[in-house]
């Protein structure tokens, strides 16, 4: 005689899982952190994403971006031209934070940049000389240590300039 179907399909409390720690991610996962700062401050926890993204006259998706062709699209484009988002200052300031220009910084370890002035106080622009040289524990290629005093080369211009000019002086003295 078989058991019961109730009794087979019976949750059990499993100890395994850490309750705490479940009830967290859940939350997590039901307010997700938003990590720029204008939205997250226009942010209404009480709205859906897409009313809230209404408000702030942004799109959830690429779905809204272009037109379909129905009397229902057109109906829904005409009442969309109509909402003003309320919340004008997100978008402006969201546009303010796009147009300043981010100033990207180079800088190369200080081991590369003894090593690639090592290689041309050495052996100058020969960069198959470089490549044989006993200081290339990397087995670097010579394109690949062309390469390096290239960026050695945007990193530190003015660096690079005074290096070169101190080995002219070397040479002639």
């Amino acid at each position: 005689m078989g058991k019961l179907k109730k009794s087979r399909n019976r949750n059990t409390y499993n100890y395994n899982v850490n309750k705490k720690k479940l009830k967290i991610k859940l939350k997590k996962k039901d307010n997700p952190h938003i990590e720029c700062d204008q939205i997250r401050k226009a942010w209404d926890d009480q709205k859906t994403t897409k009313q809230n993204l209404a408000d702030m006259g942004l799109l959830v998706g690429k779905k809204g971006i272009l037109p379909i062709k129905t009397k229902k699209a057109k109906e829904e484009q005409q009442s969309m031209d109509s909402n003003v988002p309320s919340k004008p200052y997100v978008i402006k300031a969201l546009e303010e934070e796009a147009s300043q220009r981010g100033s990207k910084k180079l800088t190369c370890s200080r081991d590369m940049i003894e090593y690639v002035q090592h290689m041309v106080r050495e052996h100058n622009e020969n960069y198959k000389a470089m490549a044989r040289d006993e200081k290339n524990y990397y087995q670097d290629t010579p394109k690949q240590i062309k390469r390096k005093v290239e960026l050695y080369k945007r990193c530190y211009p003015k660096e690079y300039d005074a290096f070169i000019a101190s080995l002219q002086t070397q040479k002639s003295t």
